[in-house]
């Protein structure tokens, strides 16, 4: 292990798709056997829930898979991550391109969609705030995916 790894999760809120996708990669991270090596956290480009918890069903959702978000705390995202974090994995294009605005403007790490990574022919991991129960298991089910493919391209990265 030479070189250490630190991935970035962000969406809109920081309420439930990125910080779900950190804790389903911090599974994924500690079952490798990884976690000393990898920095991993998530936030939001927005403001609106900086200092609260993953939204209820995102924990419910998790809880059922065996992943404890509950303890994780929304914050925004700024300049300062894109030198910070070797791996910036963006939820959608519509956040890309607000993390693109302020990668332009400072460089660092060029920010990339999540759904890069993994087998799924969607582009971006859907917000499942307004939608039903079953969203979240949708959003689930591509973060456990894409958060595999992105495990093994960081792990071929360090060897």
């Amino acid at each position: 292990m030479s070189k250490p790894a630190s991935v970035l999760f962000v969406c809109l809120g920081n309420i439930c798709r990125s910080p779900t996708a950190e804790g389903v990669f911090r599974k994924l991270v500690e079952q490798a056997g990884l976690q000393d090596h990898i920095l991993i956290d998530s936030c939001g480009t927005s403001n609106w829930h900086i200092g609260k918890g993953p939204d209820l069903r995102s924990q419910e959702a998790a809880g059922k898979r065996g992943v404890d978000i509950s303890t994780l705390k929304a914050r925004q995202f700024t300049e300062k991550d894109l030198d910070a974090f070797n791996y910036v994995v963006v939820m959608d294009r519509q956040n890309l391109a607000d993390v693109k605005d302020i990668w332009h403007q400072n460089g660092g790490t060029t920010p990339a969609l999540f759904l890069e990574y993994g087998r799924s022919e969607l582009a971006e991991v859907p917000d499942p705030y307004f939608g039903g129960e079953d969203g979240f298991e949708h959003v689930l089910d591509l973060i456990e995916d894409a958060g595999a493919d992105l495990l093994r391209t960081i792990q071929e990265s360090m060897a």
